[in-house]
């Protein structure tokens, strides 16, 4: 079974595009719409190789999301990009394992995929 992704975006169009570079990546995709969603799957077990998360998502924005992933030992090791139309440099505070621009760059999106997943796969 492929490797699950989670995709915190609340922009239909945006979530869309990148559920399909997950797929087509050969992951598989778990959209959420908020933070709050995201926290809820995590702690009720899902795993995932890497969380794409938008930063303006709303009822939990990013920076709380952060603070709750990390204090948490099962879910703070879990590698997180943030996918942002803010500078690099204003996410920083946020500590993320990487950044995409929100005018998604395909090519780097899928190289921190191969990065954060391919070598996770496991040998059936």
């Amino acid at each position: 079974m492929p490797e699950p992704v989670l995709v915190v975006e609340d922009d239909p169009d945006i979530r869309d595009m990148m559920i399909a570079v997950v797929e087509n990546e050969g992951h598989r995709a778990v959209p959420v719409e908020n933070g709050a969603e995201a926290l809820r799957l995590l702690r009720n077990g899902l795993r995932p190789c890497l969380i794409l998360v938008d930063p303006t998502m709303p009822v939990k924005n990013v920076w709380e999301f952060r603070a709750e992933q990390s204090a948490d030992p099962h879910l703070a090791a879990i590698p997180t990009i943030a996918v942002a139309a803010a500078a690099k440099e204003a996410m920083r505070d946020l500590h993320p394992d990487g950044t995409v621009s929100k005018l998604v760059d395909l090519d780097t999106l899928a190289r921190l995929l191969k990065a954060h997943c391919i070598s996770n796969h496991r040998v059936a």
